[in-house]
């Protein structure tokens, strides 16, 4: 998932109406014969030419209609939350972030696949977007692409300062300091920025939350949470001019340099790999002056994935989507049609021919074997998800993550900042 969203916590009360977890038997293939469905995708990372690709491959299987309907990230979650239960307005299929993937599923917002696991993928199928998916063993959502995170650098601006690229995470910071004065960052990272930072705390073994038995608990207070939090507070407090309180920031904007300026106000940023297509020099848009299109320059720009602390690769949260069929459709033999053409060679080959990670890791090498293909790659082989607890989507819509992130990069108390936000995960995590 890639956005802040509000107003999350009645998510699970909104959607306890469906009492447990659906199970779809089985539906013959000529079911879906005339059934005209509906597919939610959420923004607009799937491309057009996807999108009229799925349309024909359903009519052409079917002859039924398929209605792709894009919703805004930013209440995406508020429409799924009311419109799921409902059987007379519910998609029949929707792409969801994958981090809200444990609070519908353990609610039975969607229908069991598990019949249909093998088939679309199975265990070439991305091991920890399927397990958020996953209630009992039972597979509900399924990966759709996934998104990694890694570094951009200027660098002409690594050559005039005399540094290298940095092969730990010590020494990125090393680095970023040096790069760094009152109109550079070093290092630019919003101070709110959670999705980002908490690559310090997995760096460092820690992680956001584990579980014991049937319950969740908050970590942030783990030793090892809290050494990848003090790394990350020196590189924010020595490297980085971003505000505080920014959290979803667009740092390609500050890597490139404006044509109002005289040099970028960043040397260094993390994002994740589509960003590339927003970073480059920039010039005036053919099609419209009073635009500028950057153009990337392999003398200027360059990539690097994010370093572990011993060297080695960083896990960075890993972006993307799951994609499940809603519990409440009434056209369960055309929704699960619909999978079979998603999960399919061609589709996935698609996925990756535009720069989004396939599900299927067969299909990885249509991403290419450019320095951005190969960066995505190799970040996302060392990924993370956020925890898979039924209350995790409360947790990201409550803002407490850019809370407590805001106030360590603010130079607060790490140690009690943790163990007061802890109590308030908790209170949200097992829904």
């Amino acid at each position: 998932m890639k956005r802040k969203i509000g107003a999350v916590a009645a998510a699970t009360a909104a959607l306890v109406v469906l009492a447990g977890c659906s199970t779809t038997p089985e539906a013959p293939a000529d079911d879906a014969q005339g059934q005209d469905i509906t597919l939610w995708l959420m923004g607009g990372d799937t491309p057009d030419a996807l999108r009229d690709y799925l349309k024909t491959e359903y009519a052409d299987a079917t002859g039924g209609t398929l209605t792709i309907e894009e919703q805004d990230w930013g209440d995406a979650l508020a429409k799924l939350t009311t419109a799921l239960p409902d059987a007379d307005n519910t998609p029949d299929v929707t792409e969801i972030g994958n981090t809200w993937s444990p609070t519908f599923t353990n609610v039975g917002a969607f229908s069991d696949i598990s019949d249909m696991y093998e088939d679309l993928g199975g265990d070439k199928l991305l091991p920890s977007f399927v397990e958020v998916g996953e209630v009992d063993g039972a597979n509900y959502a399924l990966p759709y692409y996934f998104g990694s995170r890694y570094v951009f650098y200027r660098k002409d601006l690594y050559a005039a300062a005399g540094v290298d690229v940095p092969t730990t995470l010590p020494q990125l910071t090393e680095v970023a300091s040096k790069l760094h004065d009152s109109a550079l960052s070093g290092f630019y990272l919003g101070g709110e920025d959670w999705r980002n930072g908490i690559s310090w705390i997995f760096a460092y073994g820690g992680d956001l939350a584990t579980k014991d038995g049937d319950t969740w608990s908050s970590t942030l207070s783990d030793p090892k949470s809290i050494e990848g939090l003090t790394a990350l507070q020196e590189l924010y407090t020595e490297a980085s001019n971003a505000p505080v309180t920014e959290s979803d920031s667009t740092p390609w904007v500050n890597i490139n340099t404006q044509p109002d300026a005289d040099a970028p106000e960043a040397a260094t940023i993390i994002a994740p790999g589509w960003a590339h297509w927003s970073i480059g020099d920039l010039a005036p848009d053919p099609e419209d002056d009073t635009k500028t299109i950057p153009t990337w320059n392999d003398d200027v720009f360059g990539t690097y994935v994010l370093p572990g602390v011993d060297g080695g690769v960083a896990p960075v949260f890993a972006g993307g989507s799951n994609i499940a069929i809603s519990a409440a459709s009434k056209n369960q033999a055309g929704a699960r049609e619909l999978m079979t053409i998603i999960f399919s060679p061609e589709y996935q080959q698609m996925l990756g021919e535009n720069g989004l990670g396939p599900a299927n890791e067969d299909y990885v090498s249509s991403l290419g074997d450019d320095q951005f293909a190969n960066a995505l790659i190799e970040s996302a082989l060392s990924s993370k998800l956020t925890p898979a607890a039924p209350g995790w989507a409360a947790v990201e819509g409550s803002g407490l993550l850019e809370e407590f992130f805001g106030k360590v990069n603010g130079g607060g108390d790490i140690t009690a900042l943790a163990a007061e936000y802890d109590e308030k995960i908790d209170a949200l995590i097992n829904g």
